[in-house]
């Protein structure tokens, strides 16, 4: 069967991730697509929330999904393949803040440290504003948060992953999660999220033009990189 048509097939019957994960180990290597599809929104919200850059977190996404398909054959299947995915483009994500900071303080990384500024978010209950600035102003809020918060929220809030989950992709503890999603929200200001209702999750948007390049790019380097690529054990 042509991997066109495998592929297409596993998107018409829905396959799941572990069936899709196997194929692609077994050889169907087209099928990895799939993968990057399913989850390239969820990469790119919690990369961006760490990075606060459009292109760095494209950069960064391409690198994890480059570690997790050379390390597939590692999955283990003791969390679920998006959370494992996430949390190796997270280690990638935190990896370039800290070589971009080895020489600036990391006291706002610490889990007892407070932030280092406060965004400074006012609205007025009466103002009649729409969903879309709505939706700007949380994403402005959320990025002006120390990191440590604004990857929860992200993961949390805004990919309505759960508490283990986020706590497994961050690789932290639950309550460490819940401690910083309080500490997040309260920075926000009391309210926020209840007035961005449903568009919250319209308020980092994956458009298409930006999933087709980052999946190409990541099938141009695995190319690059091996022209018979093998699984690393």
């Amino acid at each position: 069967m042509q991997s066109f048509d495998v592929v297409e097939k596993a998107r018409a019957e829905g396959w799941s991730d572990d069936r899709v994960v196997a194929q692609v180990l077994a050889g169907e290597t087209a099928l990895y697509e799939i993968l990057m599809r399913r989850y390239n929104q969820r990469v790119y919200r919690a990369v961006r929330a760490i990075l606060r850059d459009d292109s760095e977190a494209e950069d960064v996404m391409q690198d994890a999904y480059v570690r997790a398909y050379r390390h597939l054959a590692q999955f283990e299947r003791r969390a679920s393949f998006s959370t494992w995915l996430t949390r190796i483009a997270v280690h990638e994500a935190l990896a370039r803040v800290r070589r971009k900071s080895r020489s600036e303080p990391l006291d706002e990384y610490f889990e007892g440290g407070e932030p280092a500024a406060d965004p400074q978010i006012n609205l007025d209950p009466e103002q009649n504003v729409s969903n879309a600035e709505l939706s700007q102003l949380l994403e402005e809020s959320i990025l002006a948060l120390p990191e440590q918060y604004r990857a929860v929220l992200m993961l949390r809030d805004i990919e309505e992953m759960s508490t283990a989950e986020t706590a497994a992709a961050l690789d932290v503890s639950e309550e460490n999660v819940k401690v910083r999603l309080h500490r997040g929200h309260a920075l926000l200001r009391k309210g926020l999220f209840a007035r961005i209702g449903p568009s919250a999750k319209d308020a980092f948007p994956f458009m298409g033009a930006r999933c087709d390049r980052v999946v190409r790019g990541v099938f141009e380097r695995l190319a690059e990189s091996s022209s018979g690529t093998t699984f690393l054990q």
